[in-house]
């Protein structure tokens, strides 16, 4: 160890400090390591919501969706469907369609998304087929007009196995009283849980000869969903997966185009949230600066003895950054471990407080998922230490250069 790191890690543990000066040195080393937890602690929930949430969506959105802008005689979703059968980047595709409807049951009336699928095929495209609290999923037969409801639209609209709700769509019929709205009666063979309160409120199933039927479309109007081997790169994926020929004749979109804003807002939120938590560690550096320009005030006639023994004013200043360093390393030692242990059981700990508060904090029906997530990235905690660690090397710069500027003359004139 050099003699100026030697004198510094002295300085450091030096009992004959004044009082003062040393709370100040611990408020700065608690300010940084309570910093660096909560930086680390807000990260690693917000990686949480990203992930989970993507992964609630996945469950319920296509990776992508594909269909003929103008299909010509013969072109059908089977030929369409075709193109995708040999491709390793498409695990499988489904036929659907999808249209807005009214439901109405005993005076209720919810608005819906009805889809029309095949059931064999639609299990190998989404995750929530083996999601039904009653009936089966294969229960939706063709020219049967059967619907599978979410959890949440049966419970709105009062209905249970076996009842019957009436579809309102909006292409009505014309007649010589004017357009009127076409009914049909449905009969509900299953209800369904996907998990996501949004689709449990809104998601209606049913075979797609009869959505075909009741939205007036054939084979050549039907598009296809198809699932990705990799959708966190459906974008890059979808735009090499057909030749141009081909593309051309195709219209495309994939979960990111609908979801596009809400994770570009959280991304935003995420960095917003990082540099003002920052502020948080440039106020305990701004403390470390307080402290160490004490200690030089008070150690003037110490610096001016090494001077006169032969200490470089270099010297002098690497005693102070030697000082400040180890008190910014020890403050991110403390806050990156505690950080990492709440980030790990946040989960627990908010379950730990809502059963002893009775409060819900974190509601399905806002965030898609009832429970904190938490996600740590090693790549945020390495920055996170890297600002602590810069900001308290640059805290450490002003004293230890006003220590080396110490004339020992000066400094020893009343000693």
């Amino acid at each position: 160890m050099s003699l100026e790191s030697w004198i510094g890690l002295r300085y450091l543990r030096a009992k004959k400090r004044s009082g003062f000066v040393s709370f100040i040195s611990v408020i700065s080393i608690l300010g940084i390591a309570i910093g660096v937890t909560v930086l680390i602690l807000v990260l690693s929930v917000v990686n949480g919501f990203q992930k989970d949430i993507r992964a609630q969506l996945l469950n319920i959105a296509p990776h992508a969706e594909v269909g003929y802008l103008q299909a010509q005689e013969g072109q059908s979703w089977q030929t369409l469907q075709q193109l995708f059968t040999h491709k390793k980047a498409v695990l499988a595709s489904a036929p659907f369609v999808s249209g807005q409807a009214l439901l109405a049951n005993a005076g209720e009336v919810r608005g819906v998304q009805i889809r029309g699928i095949l059931p064999e095929q639609e299990k190998k495209v989404v995750d929530y087929a083996d999601k039904m609290l009653m009936g089966r999923f294969d229960d939706v037969k063709a020219d049967e007009f059967s619907l599978i409801l979410g959890e949440s639209l049966a419970s709105d609209l009062g209905v249970e196995m076996g009842d019957k709700v009436t579809v309102i769509t909006p292409e009505g019929n014309v007649t010589p009283a004017g357009v009127v709205p076409r009914l049909k009666q449905f009969n509900v063979v299953g209800i369904l849980k996907t998990g996501v309160d949004d689709a449990d409120r809104m998601l209606a199933l049913t075979h797609l000869a009869d959505a075909q039927k009741l939205y007036r479309m054939d084979d050549m109007q039907t598009p296809l969903r198809l699932r990705l081997a990799d959708p966190q790169k459906a974008p890059e994926i979808m735009a090499h997966l057909l030749p141009e020929q081909d593309a051309a004749q195709i219209w495309q979109q994939n979960w990111t185009d609908n979801n596009r804003s809400y994770f570009n807002a959280v991304e935003m939120e995420k960095r917003l949230l990082t540099l003002l938590l920052t502020c948080i560690i440039i106020v305990a550096a701004f403390n470390l600066v307080s402290s160490l320009v004490m200690i030089v005030k008070e150690k003037q006639a110490d610096i001016a003895i090494l001077r006169t023994l032969g200490l470089s004013p270099r010297g002098v200043m690497k005693i102070f950054v030697v000082q400040g360093m180890v008190a910014g390393t020890l403050g991110t030692l403390v806050g990156t471990i505690l950080g990492l242990l709440l980030a790990w059981k946040i989960g627990v700990i908010l379950q730990w407080v809502e059963s002893l508060t009775g409060m819900h904090f974190v509601s399905s029906q806002v965030y898609f998922i009832d429970y904190l997530p938490s996600d740590i990235q090693a790549a945020d905690v390495i920055s996170v230490v890297c600002i602590s660690l810069v900001l308290s090397f640059l805290a450490t710069l002003y004293p230890s250069w006003s220590a080396s500027r110490t004339q020992p003359a000066e400094a020893l004139r009343y000693e």
